[in-house]
């Protein structure tokens, strides 16, 4: 029997299930900061307290804010019963927090695919678009961008993040009955989840898409400058909290930077920025930037999800 967080489900939505453990590994990249760009004494942008999210870790007082915001009561996790018990849903009541969007539990069950194409891989490429874990086009290709979106699910929910389809995972996301959602229910923002690993795009207090991501893997490194090779960088991989605005960008393409390529990037603290990358894995890997998949990336261009000025709030 195994414990699984849920951090995110509310007391109308207990699922009874097992869970299966597989990891994955892989490497990081960051554009180091220009001159002019912003540097380690950057301070947070500030931000109206009417337009801060709403919820912090208990006893933090966000940039910007006169005091600390309200933190909603957390539900502790759950014990799983034995896999022979089917999962079950609460039916939703009037206690829910004013953000939370009730879909209900999927109209098809979810097959247990791994990461199988065809039909079944269609009804799930559906299924996670209904929660909010956006995927692209629902082609019936398990490829990168299905991969993200289970993989951003299972972070949400606390289950070993595979990226793959197994039974486990399958019954979650038959049964689970909301739309993936941030901590903001105000403004309109970048929300950045670090202990999950996941980023929200918030609008107008609503999560409207929530994307796998890997941050700073908050260890010391040092390594060849890609641009000039006499050069050694060296610093600490971290991602940092606070309340930021993207104040720059690079349309198209990849780009050098100092510490390798990254694809299309949104700056909002000196050389940090919101990317496209080949590889985001299941854990904090960058040297400090936000990766999301190059798919992720083209949509969040193509969407206008993030123009100049975006608040972005990262967050532990």
């Amino acid at each position: 029997m195994t414990r699984l967080r849920t951090a995110r489900t509310t007391s109308t939505a207990l699922l009874v299930l097992s869970a299966l453990v597989t990891l994955g590994a892989c490497s990081a990249a960051r554009e180091a900061s220009p001159a002019g760009a912003g540097g380690a004494n950057e301070t947070p942008a500030t931000v109206p307290l009417s337009g801060l999210p709403v919820s912090t870790p208990t006893g933090t007082t966000v940039p910007g804010s006169a005091e600390p915001v309200t933190v909603p009561s957390t539900i502790a996790p759950t014990s799983v019963a034995p896999s022979s018990v089917a999962p079950t849903t609460a039916a939703p009541t009037t206690t829910l927090a004013p953000n939370v969007e009730i879909v209900g539990p999927s109209a098809q069950v979810i097959q247990a695919v791994g990461t199988r194409n065809g039909d079944p891989t269609v009804v799930l490429q559906l299924r996670l678009a209904q929660l909010g874990f956006w995927n692209g086009e629902p082609d019936g290709q398990y490829g990168q961008a299905t991969t993200q979106a289970v993989m951003a699910f299972q972070k949400y929910l606390g289950l070993p993040a595979s990226g793959k389809v197994d039974e486990t995972t399958a019954a979650w996301i038959t049964n689970f009955p909301e739309r993936a959602r941030g901590q903001s229910n105000a403004g309109t923002l970048v929300e950045i989840d670090k202990a999950k690993q996941v980023l929200f795009i918030i609008v107008d207090g609503k999560t409207t898409w929530a994307f796998n991501t890997s941050t700073g893997s908050e260890k010391p490194y040092e390594a060849i400058n890609k641009n000039d090779p006499t050069k050694i960088e060296t610093g600490d991989s971290v991602t940092p909290s606070g309340l930021w605005k993207t104040n720059r960008e690079r349309p198209e393409g990849w780009w050098e930077g100092d510490l390798g390529e990254i694809y299309r990037p949104k700056y909002f603290k000196g050389g940090i920025a919101i990317h496209g990358m080949t590889s985001v894995p299941n854990y904090p890997a960058s040297h400090g930037c936000v990766r999301v998949s190059v798919p992720a990336m083209d949509f969040i261009w193509a969407a206008n999800l993030v123009p100049l000025g975006t608040t972005v709030w990262v967050h532990n």
